[in-house]
């Protein structure tokens, strides 16, 4: 992964795990859970967003890279790759 991108998802992840201590400390403190409720969709989207990222990288180099190097196979396995990766995304 290219380091500019593995910066920012690292940065992403950084805040998400910030979050995920504010909500541990919600609980803790007894906050409305409601409130508490809300943080964790908060947690959820943040994730989704990184998992994005990934799977943009994914698609940004090892799957170019495999259709560019015209080796039948590798496209296939990079291919099917992918698809487990978004099936596996949308559950």
């Amino acid at each position: 992964m290219c380091t500019q991108r593995s910066i920012s998802i690292r940065n992403r992840l950084n805040r998400i795990a910030g979050q995920v201590n504010g909500v541990s400390r919600m609980v803790d403190e007894g906050a409305y859970c409601i409130d508490i409720l809300t943080q964790l969709q908060a947690v959820k989207a943040a994730l989704a967003k990184a998992e994005d990222e990934i799977l943009k990288q994914q698609a940004d180099s090892c799957v170019v890279e495999a259709i560019t190097s015209g080796d039948i196979e590798a496209q296939r396995a990079k291919f099917n790759e992918l698809v487990d990766l978004f099936a596996k995304a949308k559950r």
